[in-house]
């Protein structure tokens, strides 16, 4: 009859040695030093600027690995005055570029706006442009022409094009029209 006493004596020894020592592994601390995941790193998104005939100018960010097609999206379309022939539209973007679209020429423009009588394909350089020369863009007339000259041999060479905006008479919508078509060429 003690039998089963001293059986059920020793399940209960085992059980709680067992289960002391569950408790001791589970509650000590980790051994070595601990693993920390990093997540893989992702790629920082480019920015472009898009100017020339498109919908909304101005600078994009966008995913590495984008097409010229991708800013010209971004940037909401090329304009009807856009001149996407001699694009790659397939081109991949690098950090930082400039896009600039080109506007149709006069040849090749079907609404015939008058345009402007510098060359197709050339830009006039503001920096050297005569009087007669800045007088046949479009938006400028003789007297704007010769504030231009004026204020560049007042002020020096124009460092850029958007600094013509600068000259009283040439605003926002006069730089627009002539954008394309001029240049300051090679600033000394």
């Amino acid at each position: 009859m003690n039998k089963p006493w001293w059986w059920l004596g020793a399940f209960i020894v085992v059980g709680v040695l067992l289960g002391t020592g569950i408790i001791f592994l589970v509650t000590r601390p980790p051994r070595g030093e601990p693993i920390i995941l990093v997540p893989p790193p992702t790629s920082a998104p480019i920015t472009v600027y898009v100017s020339g005939s498109v919908a909304k100018a101005g600078l994009y960010k966008l995913p590495p690995g984008s097409r010229l097609n991708d800013a010209i999206q971004a940037a909401g379309g090329f304009t009807e005055q856009a001149n996407s022939s001699g694009l790659n539209l397939a081109w991949i973007l690098e950090d930082g570029q400039q896009i600039d679209v080109p506007a149709l020429s006069p040849s090749n423009n079907p609404e015939g706006d008058g345009g402007s009588l510098v060359p197709s394909g050339s830009l006039l350089n503001i920096n050297a442009a005569t009087l007669e020369q800045l007088d046949t863009l479009p938006g400028i007339g003789p007297a704007t022409a010769q504030d231009i000259i004026n204020y560049r041999a007042a002020n020096g060479p124009f460092t850029s094009i958007e600094h013509l905006m600068d000259v009283p008479g040439v605003g926002q919508v006069t730089f627009d029209k002539i954008k394309h078509l001029i240049t300051v060429g090679v600033t000394p």
